[in-house]
């Protein structure tokens, strides 16, 4: 797949904003220490920042690429990464704790992963499609 080199360096954006999450869920054990004091909350909303962000940038690079490049990457639910960026921006008051939670636990670190495989597959393609050109005569 070919693509704009502003893609690789959006995918590099998003993946260093990704890995302040670890960050800030680091010791959160439960949903309830989201909500039970105000350094929780500072991090729910700090979370939910990065989240909303994220999905705005995977809505765009999805346009971007036709839908080409998300759907080489199934092990990772793209509807609910960009769906969680309407729930959140469009329902802020009522942001779900424990889903949260539940993303920082289980999806944010496979969504890191696939964002460095992602950024590797589109150097590696780039680094091919150099090659072929430069071959020709």
């Amino acid at each position: 797949m070919s693509h704009d080199p502003l893609l690789v360096e959006r995918l590099k954006g998003v993946l260093e904003v990704l890995e302040r999450i670890p960050r800030r869920f680091a010791g959160i054990t439960t949903s309830e220490d989201f909500i039970d004091n105000p350094e929780g909350q500072d991090r729910l909303d700090a979370i939910c920042m990065v989240l909303i962000a994220v999905g705005e940038a995977f809505k765009q690079v999805d346009r971007q690429t036709d839908g080409k490049l998300l759907t080489r990457y199934p092990n990772v639910d793209w509807t609910g990464v960009k769906g969680v960026r309407d729930v959140i921006a469009h329902g802020y008051f009522d942001v779900d704790a424990e889903e949260v939670f539940a993303i920082c636990q289980n999806d944010i670190p496979v969504l890191i992963d696939t964002v460095q495989a992602m950024i590797k597959d589109l150097a590696n393609d780039s680094a091919a499609g150099n090659k072929k050109s430069s071959s020709l005569p």
